[in-house]
């Protein structure tokens, strides 16, 4: 079930998760709608916090990346069949030279910076059948889950931005907190009721 995504301004985007356990109600439902929601707005990650739930739990299909040509063989192969659900991550280790790319967000729509991120971290998490791991990941994969798992820290994208380039979106930013975004999804904004 496709669900309104919050946008920019909701209070929920700025709360920092609660660890989960097995029986969070409705799990594995929360889990689908999620995917759903994920792909009907064609974004690669969604947050809990993004559909109104202040809990540790994001979901992340790196497919879309995959056939851009600036990318190794190599990479393409990883982006395209992965396909994760991370339940209650903790960043490890944050590490290698930060380099930027071009973040979007589904909570900020029309809105892309340059993010420098580092290259590689280590992340522990429960996946959704809620195995424990420990694992390394690299490249635009580490930089998909570095941007959600901000979510679950209660920051976004905009944060990581100079203080010029906040000021050149603030408008864009006012606006989607007033519900004048029209992005092609479901969205629920701070200073508008539903649409």
């Amino acid at each position: 079930m496709i669900i309104p995504i919050y946008g920019y301004g909701e209070p929920v985007l700025r709360q920092v998760g609660a660890e989960i356990t097995p029986d969070y109600p409705n799990l594995k439902e929360i889990i689908a709608n999620m995917y759903d929601t994920m792909y009907n707005a064609y974004g690669v990650g969604l947050a809990a916090p993004q559909v109104g739930l202040a809990i540790r739990l994001f979901v992340i299909d790196t497919e879309p990346f995959s056939d851009s040509d600036d990318l190794s063989k190599e990479e393409q192969e990883q982006l395209k069949t992965f396909k994760r659900t991370f339940i209650n991550a903790k960043m490890l280790k944050e590490e290698g030279e930060e380099w930027g790319f071009n973040e979007g967000c589904l909570s900020i729509p029309d809105v892309r910076e340059d993010v420098y991120r580092n290259e590689r971290i280590t992340l522990e998490y429960f996946d959704e059948d809620f195995n424990k791991k420990t694992e390394v990941f690299d490249g635009l994969i580490a930089r998909v889950i570095q941007h959600e798992y901000d979510h679950i820290e209660g920051v976004l994208f905009t944060d990581k931005i100079s203080t010029l380039k906040k000021t050149l979106i603030k408008k864009k930013l006012q606006n989607i907190m007033e519900g004048k975004a029209r992005p092609d999804y479901k969205m629920k904004f701070a200073n508008k009721k539903g649409r």
